[in-house]
């Protein structure tokens, strides 16, 4: 594929002077930038999308220009090389897009409102002005605007306001300069909003801000997160918060989670707001997503990759830091055990799968830039492979080298590389050597454990899961035993050690490999190893026993052992459970469900086999939170109920029931960490259209995103192809379901057996109108992403290569395609080979 054109290479700007004119009532916007740089040639090019060009002048000479639509640029004859200061008039509209400049509505008593949002990332800030729209090409904004203004409303950007006499004469708002930054990174946001402020240590001004559809209260938390952990960032890295204010703003339609605009983050309300009703695994998701955008004001903003093939740069180290993070100011929330449950099990699956990207990967053309954001990869992987390299070279030598990173390179721009030489300086060991293997090859391996003839073998490959094509690829593997006497790192194909039985008298416990489960890859015990381990499993701290359950549970996925194996495991697991043990047991559960078919008698089986595993913590737990309990409790109580509800558990099927019945008229007053499994359970149990009437109406009313999720998971449990086709209906309309949750929606009516026929007909028969609505959004590759991840009959993998094999051109969307075609192929095979082995290993085990 031929490489986009890099317009820094004509032009590179220092300042942008931009002035904006909004109309919301018209959908249109009118501007002026004056962009001072050095022109590189006598004719250089700005980048353009959409937008009117009206006039291009130098010392107030007009200037010729061409417009260039198909490569999304403005070509203008400069006459000249060296320091220039170009103004250029322009128009453009305001589209739903959520690119560029874009409405975001909501809705307060009744009455339908919008703020005005931005998204620049990746490349749309070319839609909102002409500039050099490239990651490198870093210039200082002076940012000023005027709008439709309303009583009470305000404007928001990267910087603190200035001129306020001035705007209140004029009304045009006024902003400092920002420092040298990426255009991606320019934000403003502007309506009626309502905030609450405080200070951080080094003086900071943090903000959180969002419409006024929600209480005043569901900002607290977050501002009290946002301050602690600029105040953590600050001592971590030894360089100061770079930038005046640090101000969140929710905005009700947002495309991605959210977005690390300098000094004003974006986010979706769900992941920011707070309601008083909230859920433990809620609160921490905020917490989470808070630190990760925090993160990115020094990695990515301060410091920022040339290009975007190192997107990995920002993303995999802010996800690794959010965790970092949380964990110091919060340990009791024990927060790594969510990245465990989570990120590296999504990691470990999607890595699996022939033909997925390297963490490291080229991009020839914009239209590939989406695809880069894959949070199993990018995202997950990358920050499984930081947590690695923060393990092996020490927490000390890490922070150190971070702080030497940011000195040198702030308001500049990186490779991969620069990063690795700084923390080789701290740490005197060869990062760059450690990692490439990590970061340019895709995958992962499987370290083979065994004993053959009185001696330990070690032996990597890498792990597939389905077709594949095996390249010999090796990796530079930490062993972290728990055992001394092994070597530290594994880099060859094989190795073996001498004497297992000496070493096995000098080491009292079962032999394990990746103690603590940071690096990225699995172990397949045999033998009597094997037998060590399962043995000790009771004795076994929580993050161990997850991680085995969750690499027995890769290995069958794989056929590398059997798949009723597993079945014999977790139907030991009878006691009491902490929260990572259940996760895992739930999550093996997820993959035992495909082999068995809905209202089989085997079913009921397997429905007893759960009960027999979670009944124990039932007890202990009950239906209800009760004072004092541990966060770790609530969270365990969720996986509990959700597998005893969907067993038919007697009591806990009561106790649903009765809840409901006590909060049936107002559902959102429900506890928020049983919501979503009582409405559900009702659904389920007593569906009838008046409850749906309910769940429809309760969906548009709410401005509370988790509770719109709890709703939408449970109209998901239907059996009546009235409401299917209602909800269908429902797509298109964006006052039901904003286009933000479609994607939601499409993975919740996929997962269950009935509804899933439907809703696959209607994305196939609505793919132009799906693709003109999201094409441009993140979410778009969900609608190949969550088919290949829930098909599982010949029947469907042969219409899902029907209808996507023929896309395989498109961009945005054809690594996806092939490797769901491998995805869903590979499931299929699987349990046609396994069924009757899993359904024996079930009846045996009741």
């Amino acid at each position: 594929m031929t490489a986009v054109k890099r317009l820094i290479e004509t032009f590179v700007p220092e300042n942008y002077d931009l002035f904006l004119d909004i109309n919301r009532s018209s959908k249109t916007f009118s501007g002026r930038v004056t962009i001072t740089g050095e022109a590189l040639k006598e004719q250089i090019s700005l980048h353009q999308h959409d937008l009117e060009i009206l006039s291009v002048t130098l010392e107030g000479k007009s200037l010729n220009f061409t417009k260039d639509d198909a490569n999304e640029a403005v070509h203008i004859a400069v006459g000249r090389t060296g320091d220039v200061a170009l103004t250029v008039m322009f128009a453009g509209n305001i589209t739903d897009n959520m690119t560029g400049i874009y409405p975001s509505y909501y809705t307060v008593d009744g009455v339908k409102k919008e703020v005005i949002a931005t998204q620049f990332e990746s490349h749309f800030a070319r839609e909102a002005f002409p500039c050099v729209d490239e990651p490198e090409a870093k210039a200082t904004f002076d940012f000023s605007v005027t709008f439709d203004q309303e009583e009470g409303e305000i404007v928001l950007s990267n910087m603190p306001e200035i001129k306020v006499e001035h705007r209140k004469e004029t009304g045009v708002w006024t902003f400092d300069t920002t420092p040298r930054m990426s255009s991606y990174l320019l934000a403003f946001g502007l309506g009626d909003l309502q905030s609450k402020k405080a200070k951080a240590k080094g003086g900071t001004e943090v903000g959180i801000f969002a419409t006024k559809a929600h209480p005043a209260s569901s900002l607290d938390f977050a501002l009290d997160i946002a301050v602690r952990v600029i105040d953590f960032y600050e001592d971590y890295f030894g360089v100061k918060y770079p930038i005046p204010l640090s101000y969140q703003l929710a905005h009700p339609d947002f495309s991605s989670g959210a977005m690390e605009n300098w000094g004003l983050i974006t986010y979706r309300e769900i992941y920011l707001l707070v309601d008083e009703n909230s859920s433990v695994s809620s609160r921490q998701q905020v917490a989470l997503v808070i630190a990760h955008e925090l993160a990115h004001q020094w990695f990515g903003n301060l410091v920022t990759m040339k290009w975007w093939d190192d997107l990995w740069l920002n993303e995999s180290f802010a996800n690794m830091m959010e965790y970092v993070a949380i964990d110091a100011i919060e340990p009791s929330w024990n927060i790594m055990e969510d990245f465990q449950t989570t990120g590296c099990p999504a990691a470990l699956k999607r890595d699996a799968t022939d033909g997925v990207q390297s963490v490291h990967v080229e991009v020839n053309h914009p239209d590939e830039i989406n695809t880069l954001f894959d949070p199993a990869i990018v995202y997950a992987k990358g920050s499984r492979l930081m947590h690695m390299l923060r393990r092996w070279l020490g927490n000390e030598a890490f922070a150190a080298g971070l702080k030497i990173y940011f000195e040198k390179h702030q308001y500049g721009s990186t490779v991969g590389h620069d990063l690795w030489e700084a923390l080789s300086q701290t740490s005197g060991k060869d990062v760059a050597s450690f990692m490439d293997s990590w970061l340019e090859q895709p995958g992962y391996p499987v370290v083979s454990a065994n004993v053959e003839d009185g001696a330990l073998k070690l032996s990597q490959e890498q792990f597939f899961i389905g077709e594949h094509e095996n390249k010999g690829r090796l990796w530079e593997i930490p062993l972290n035993s728990n055992w001394a006497g092994l070597p530290d790192t594994l880099s060859s194909e094989s190795m073996t050690i001498a004497n297992f039985d000496g070493l096995a008298a000098d080491n009292s416990n079962a032999l394990r490999l990746n103690t603590e489960n940071t690096a990225h890859y699995i172990t397949n015990y045999q033998g009597q190893l094997l037998e060590n381990i399962l043995k000790a499993l009771p004795d076994l701290d929580a993050v161990t026993v997850h991680q085995i359950l969750q690499e027995r549970r890769l290995l069958a996925e794989a056929g590398q052992i059997s798949y009723g194996d597993l079945v014999g495991l977790i139907a030991e697991l009878t006691g009491e459970k902490s929260y990572m043990v259940a996760a895992g047991i739930s999550q093996i559960g997820t993959g035992l469900d495909r082999f068995v078919d809905e209202g089989s008698a085997i079913e009921s089986k397997y429905k007893e086999l759960l009960i027999n595993i979670f009944g124990a913590d039932y007890a202990r737990l009950g239906f209800e939170k009760v004072a004092g309990e541990s966060d770790e409790d609530e969270m365990t109580r969720e996986i509990v109920l959700s597998n005893l509800l969907y067993a038919d558990h007697a009591e806990a099927v009561a106790k649903a029931s009765e809840l409901f019945e006590i909060h049936k008229d107002d559902l959102s007053k429900l506890p928020a960490s049983l919501r979503g499994e009582v409405l559900r359970n009702q659904l389920k149990t007593a569906e009838t259209d008046d409850l749906v009437e309910q769940y429809l109406k309760a969906y548009v009313a709410t401005n509370d995103n988790n509770f719109r999720r709890d709703l939408a998971l449970a109209l998901a449990q239907s059996k009546c192809e009235t409401t299917v086709a209602r909800i269908l209906e429902s797509f298109k309309n964006k006052d039901i379901i904003k286009p933000q949750d479609l994607s939601m929606w499409y993975a919740f009516l996929l997962s269950r057996p009935f509804t899933q026929k439907y809703v696959w007909a209607w994305a196939r028969e609505n793919w132009d109108w799906i693709k003109s609505a999201l094409g441009g959004d993140m979410s778009f590759d969900k609608f190949v992403i969550y088919p290949a991840m829930m098909f599982k009959t010949k029947e469907r993998l042969d219409e899902f290569k029907a209808f996507f094999e023929p896309q395989l051109d498109d961009m945005a969307i054809s690594r996806n395609i092939s490797m769901g075609i491998k995805e869903i192929a590979a499931r299929v095979d699987l349990i046609e080979r396994q069924k009757s082995a899993v359904h024996a290993a079930i009846e045996e085990a009741v």
